[in-house]
């Protein structure tokens, strides 16, 4: 036999000698009866525990649900509520946006309407513009006809450095 709470077979055989012996053969099976009932009221006690503590916990595991169903409706509530309200002011901005826009770009049109309207009447070129000098005296050479693209020209060379000195 093997071991039963750090007992051995040969001691577990000794105990049921000496229970023989003190309670003699006609009392053992009442004394097993006894032990059986008690062993089935423990069980009926526990398991009566175990379905009361589900019983209970189950009318709070669905109220959890509940509340926790309710949060999550007010969450998505309030998230459509946040999202329209986001939507209705970037659509405010996207319309203002492009009307500021389009103010814009009117402006500019009539500016470069007026511009052309002026280099028009007074027949300017726009060599003639590049071109116009601070000097008073106009020089006397013919504008070229005007072209589609400006001529290119090298820029002048700035003057030699002579090292600070002065010519006299």
């Amino acid at each position: 036999m093997g071991t039963f709470l750090f007992i051995s077979g040969q001691e577990i055989f000794v105990i049921m000698v000496v229970i023989l012996l003190l309670f003699g053969a006609d009392k053992i099976p009442d004394f097993a009866r006894t032990i059986g009932k008690g062993m089935r009221d423990f069980k009926k006690a526990s398991d009566e525990i175990r379905r009361e503590i589900e019983v209970s916990t189950r009318d709070i595991r669905n109220e959890m649900s509940d509340i926790q169903n309710t949060v999550q409706q007010e969450v998505n509530d309030i998230s459509g509520n946040i999202q329209s309200h986001i939507d209705d002011a970037s659509g405010t901005i996207n319309d203002n946006l492009q009307s500021a826009s389009n103010d814009f770009q009117k402006h500019v049109d009539d500016i470069n309407q007026t511009v052309d309207s002026a280099t028009d009447d007074y027949n300017y070129s726009s060599y003639d513009y590049h071109n116009y000098s601070d000097d008073p005296v106009q020089t006397t050479e013919s504008a070229p006809e005007k072209s589609t693209a400006p001529e290119v020209s090298e820029s002048p060379q700035p003057p030699a450095d002579d090292g600070g000195e002065k010519q006299g």
